[in-house]
């Protein structure tokens, strides 16, 4: 073997090592991209079933009822009786869920969606206020993930709702009293966490 084949038989398997590498880096991202997808839709699917479940929890206590298995439908595809006497006011109330409640002293942090108690609690563990690529960041999801997952939208809905606030542009943090629940001891079996 001649020096001129030395050489170009090494650019051949550095170009080819070369171009390994950009299709793995390019497998990566599209995994990468699967996996914020399928996150996406399991929060929207835990969020769908906790509205589901505040709807039953909000229609007891509005009708003033204990919790009951639901009655099942006639055969003949109509209401039962009950649901058929109850009004538009019932239909709307079963309809008209709240994902993100307005933060009162007596709501408590479990009431929000797994997605929504994650920031609070990853915003609980810092001092000051963070912007949502940080956010983004401590859920593990890199700071790419913030459009992809509406990470700011949640974080904006929560400030409307009161449970954050918004010193300056973009920088958010916990109101003393979300702070408050969720730094005191009983806190952690209050909001789900296994910790």
């Amino acid at each position: 073997m001649q020096a001129g084949e030395a050489v170009v038989g090494m650019v051949s398997w550095q170009e080819e090592l070369t171009r390994r590498q950009v299709e793995s880096r390019q497998r990566i991202e599209n995994l990468r991209r699967q996996l914020a997808e399928v996150q996406a839709r399991l929060e929207a699917e835990e969020d769908w079933l906790l509205e589901l479940e505040i709807a039953e929890r909000m229609m007891n206590k509005v009708l003033g009822e204990a919790p009951q298995a639901a009655e099942p439908e006639p055969k003949s595809g109509k209401p039962p009786a009950a649901a058929a006497e109850a009004g538009p006011e019932a239909e709307a109330a079963r309809r008209a869920v709240i994902l993100v409640p307005p933060w009162e002293p007596e709501v408590e942090v479990s009431v929000l969606p797994r997605a929504y108690r994650d920031v609070l609690e990853v915003l609980a563990d810092v001092d000051g206020a963070m912007r949502a690529g940080k956010v983004s960041l401590a859920l593990g999801r890199g700071e790419a993930a913030v459009k992809d997952e509406g990470l700011r939208g949640k974080l904006k809905r929560l400030t409307e709702r009161g449970w954050l606030a918004e010193g300056e542009p973009g920088m958010f943090t916990l109101v003393e009293g979300v702070r408050h629940q969720l730094t005191r001891p009983e806190a952690g079996a209050g909001t789900g966490s296994s910790s």
